[in-house]
């Protein structure tokens, strides 16, 4: 009987798929400029992060920042730790940061419950071992939306309700980039290591976010583009200031910004962003501003 020999070629993307995590690597900006469309979206484009009752994680190697969401639905939902991370548990060398943009749900951080309503955050230190996601109810389920950093010291949970943020009016009508921004798991509302999340809404009538654009080499960061209507876009505009890059992006999807890139975007409709910071520098003022007739 003849028998046939047949290789297997293992293929690492669809393994770390299965592991409920992708890596992305740190890019050279002289190599992201010959970047053609799909390369760019490939490298920094995370296309579907709201997942139903699993949590798939992106690992970015720009300050080691993790990327992921979740809709518990039919089952709650555990944080559970990866490969990736060598670590007993998710949070033994890490912060975590969560922004609830559906309808009510809870976060329950080693035994003790917290309810968070639309756009109220929570902030969970290091060194918890259990945290579970779940909706009131499967049929208007929340949406939680997470980042991740590593951490150097516990400090505590803490719940950031919505008359617990930082508001700031910023922009014009005129310019049409009136928006208001609102600053949920910084230094000055609760206490953390390096992990920074804030939530900007474009007003009605306007269009630019983060207009004039800024860097901030000692930082990088994610948006996560949110309230898109389903036949509308936003376009984010990324790169160096005198060679940037756009890539266009859907309602839910998120970017990853390099810190030698600007981060800015513009819409077609009004729209919200969540923003989530990792880096040495806790200042929020810690940007270099790009004048706007300067940028190419």
């Amino acid at each position: 009987m003849n028998k046939k020999l047949y290789i297997c070629a293992i293929d690492y993307t669809k393994y770390s798929i299965m592991k409920n995590y992708r890596t992305r690597y740190a890019s050279n900006p002289e190599n992201v400029r010959e970047y053609n469309t799909q390369k760019l979206r490939n490298e920094f484009l995370i296309k579907k992060v709201l997942k139903t009752d699993r949590l798939k994680w992106v690992y970015s190697h720009y300050d080691r920042f993790m990327v992921a969401g979740v809709i518990p639905v039919e089952n709650n939902v555990k944080l559970e730790t990866l490969d990736v991370l060598k670590s007993e548990y998710f949070l033994q060398r890490r912060e975590l940061g969560i922004i609830n943009i559906g309808a009510e749900g809870s976060v329950q951080v080693d035994g003790k419950t917290y309810n968070l309503e639309n756009k109220e955050a929570l902030y969970v230190g290091k060194d918890v071992k259990e945290v579970v996601f779940s909706s009131k109810s499967k049929n208007n389920p929340a949406k939680f939306y997470l980042n991740s950093t590593p951490a150097h010291k516990v400090f505590p949970t803490k719940k950031i309700g919505k008359d617990d943020v930082e508001v700031i009016e910023l922009g014009t009508a005129e310019t049409t980039n009136a928006r208001t921004l609102r600053k949920y798991i910084v230094n000055s509302v609760v206490d953390v290591c390096q992990l920074q999340m804030g939530m900007t809404s474009i007003k009605p009538g306007s269009s630019w976010n983060t207009m004039p654009a800024h860097v901030h080499d000692r930082r990088m960061e994610v948006y996560f583009y949110f309230e898109v209507p389903e036949d509308q876009a936003v376009c984010h505009f990324m790169g160096q200031p005198t060679e940037t890059r756009h890539i266009w992006m859907a309602n839910e999807q998120a970017v990853i910004s390099p810190p030698w890139s600007i981060h800015s975007g513009s819409g077609t409709s009004a729209y919200s962003f969540i923003w989530g910071m990792a880096g040495e520098n806790l200042d929020y003022g810690d940007m270099d501003i790009c004048n706007i007739n300067e940028i190419r």
